[in-house]
């Protein structure tokens, strides 16, 4: 038996979520769908981290075992044409028997876009969020900083998140202007449920000046959802790294150089 890692790139648009479900709709249930028709062999597989329905991916990572012997370039050629134009494989590697896509993990990095111009635009509908009025960079980015360490983020925690502690280490809150493009940069140890698109929607609510830099502290100190601003939208939301053990030596890259290669116009 070889256990295989693959990271898999996606647009959720058309998907609900990434977890099976019975009504065949969702990403892995596309993934897996295709891996049995290349293989003629049932599989199950494991990733890194579930992402929501309109969600995207840069890179998801996900690991499965199989018997079947075929080249890691046939794996690739054979998935990506099996595989709607929505999801696409970018890399596959053999590893050890320990590698698991989510408990090896040790960071995350999530990416979020949102244009922020008068007009929405049609060609990147679902691809990015959309803000009518202008966002004050400088207070999103004191904000962001009050963000930074561990915390209970029980007020960024959708109410039927599963997680067995509201405490994450929140490692990185990075804000970039391009033009009428916004670029959040997100890196925890784990998210929970919702978390990302629940401090979305608190950075956007100080970036309007509804709400000051000093209430994201209150709301972390409150620990109360019911206080913070309402769940951003999925559509410029992506799964764009996962942090292993350089043991593992994946073929990944950063979530810098991911997002560049999806979105060189930003960067």
């Amino acid at each position: 038996m070889t256990r295989l890692a693959l990271g898999v790139s996606y647009d959720g648009s058309p998907w609900r979520g990434w977890q099976s479900q019975s009504h065949g709709q969702t990403v892995q249930d596309q993934f897996q769908r295709a891996v049995h028709q290349f293989i003629t062999e049932p599989v199950m597989t494991v990733c890194s981290g579930r992402t929501d329905a309109g969600v995207h991916a840069l890179e998801q990572v996900v690991h499965l075992d199989t018997p079947v012997n075929r080249s890691l370039e046939s794996w690739t050629r054979a998935l990506n044409g099996l595989l709607p134009p929505s999801i696409s494989v970018n890399w596959v590697k053999p590893v050890t028997s320990d590698f698991h896509a989510r408990f090896s993990a040790t960071a995350r990095t999530y990416i979020y876009v949102v244009r922020n111009d008068r007009i929405r635009s049609p060609l990147v509908h679902r691809r990015v969020g959309w803000v009518f009025y202008p966002l004050n960079l400088t207070l999103m980015k004191e904000a962001a900083a009050r963000l930074l360490g561990e915390h209970d983020f029980s007020s960024f925690r959708a109410s039927e998140c599963q997680a067995a502690s509201p405490v994450r280490d929140l490692q990185q809150v990075d804000i970039e202007q391009h033009g009428v493009y916004y670029v959040f940069t997100f890196k925890a140890n784990a998210f929970l449920h919702h978390m990302v698109r629940n401090l979305m929607g608190t950075l956007i609510y100080v970036g309007l000046q509804r709400m000051t830099p000093e209430s994201v502290t209150t709301l972390l100190n409150d620990k109360d959802r019911c206080l913070a601003p309402p769940t951003f939208a999925p559509d410029g939301l992506y799964f764009a790294r996962v942090d292993y053990p350089d043991s593992f030596n994946l073929p990944q890259l950063s979530a810098q150089e991911n997002f560049k290669l999806h979105f060189g116009f930003l960067g």
